[in-house]
């Protein structure tokens, strides 16, 4: 591949070229003398320019696939075409490196019964994501038809995921719009930002109730980007509570992200029907906010 742009330290500019390496893991491969500038062995540190060539062989990449596992899921809704599940925090949603096993995709294929392909071995019937700290409620598809069907209405925002979080900082008023669009972050890649270029995002946030230094809102998602909420909330000086990857930890911060997919509506792909359901928070949410009175 062909240097663009500034150029810079070799680890970083190859990171930046190739999505699937990190600047850690593009270091290691300069390091074992696998990536070669202008065909000679170059070192992490080395300064590239634009116009340079790289040459590298990329890791080999894990196989990733779910299986069927024994694992207690709370099922909200079930049918033919499509299963509505309400995800406990902590459950990753499918496989991916250092999480082979345990997923909600491997629980999911414990369910039994069919479930659509459109996104691979390791996304069996996964629709959309939720993080592994937020919890709440999660569409899957059983066919392929009911997963295009509400893959579009997830495009066109004619299916809507209402969403509770506690925030740091009491905030006011009625609804606000927060705009701004997302891309990985330009330093640390284990984060999105508020980044000029990135995909356009949108939230709706409205606050509910302020308790103790903090506000509970309600937010409703018109687009559905990576961390969306977090990232949008931590730019306004509000972010969640407990979120240590967007806002720093403090003294009594609960150990995850106070963040819950409380509501769900869409139209039945198949009956053609709206659906609504709603999930109440979990026992560590309420606990929470119950501590901030």
């Amino acid at each position: 591949m062909t240097v663009a742009g500034a150029g810079g330290r070799l680890d970083r500019v190859l990171a930046d070229l190739d999505p699937e390496l990190s600047r850690s893991a593009a270091g290691r491969l300069a390091r074992g003398g696998q990536v070669a500038v202008n065909g000679a062995p170059g070192r992490p540190s080395d300064a590239v320019r634009a116009g340079d060539v790289l040459e590298y062989e990329p890791p080999a990449t894990e196989t990733l696939e779910a299986v069927p596992e024994a694992i207690p899921l709370a099922v909200v809704h079930d049918d033919q075409d499509l299963v509505v599940i309400d995800k406990p925090a902590g459950m990753v949603v499918h496989p991916a490196s250092g999480h082979s096993a345990g997923t909600l995709a491997h629980a999911l294929l414990g369910l039994g019964g069919r479930w659509s392909t459109i996104g691979g071995a390791a996304r069996p019937g996964i629709v959309h994501r939720l993080d592994k700290g937020t919890s709440g409620l999660m569409l899957a598809a059983r066919t392929d038809p009911a997963h295009r069907a509400l893959a579009a209405q997830l495009a066109d925002r004619t299916l809507s995921r209402t969403y509770l979080a506690i925030v740091r900082g009491e905030l006011s008023g009625g609804e606000r719009v927060l705009e701004g669009p997302i891309a990985r972050h330009p330093r640390d890649r284990l984060r999105m930002a508020v980044v000029e270029g990135g995909r356009p995002a949108r939230t709706r946030v409205t606050p509910i109730e302020r308790r103790g230094g903090h506000t509970l809102v309600q937010c409703d998602l018109d687009t559905g980007r990576t961390h969306q909420i977090r990232v949008h909330l931590a730019a306004t000086g509000h972010p969640v509570a407990g979120d240590d990857l967007y806002g720093r930890r403090r003294p009594g911060d609960p150990d995850r992200p106070m963040l819950h997919a409380h509501r769900l509506r869409f139209q039945h792909p198949g009956a053609g029907v709206l659906m609504t359901f709603e999930s109440p928070p979990p026992a560590d949410f309420t606990a929470f906010w119950e501590r901030l009175r």
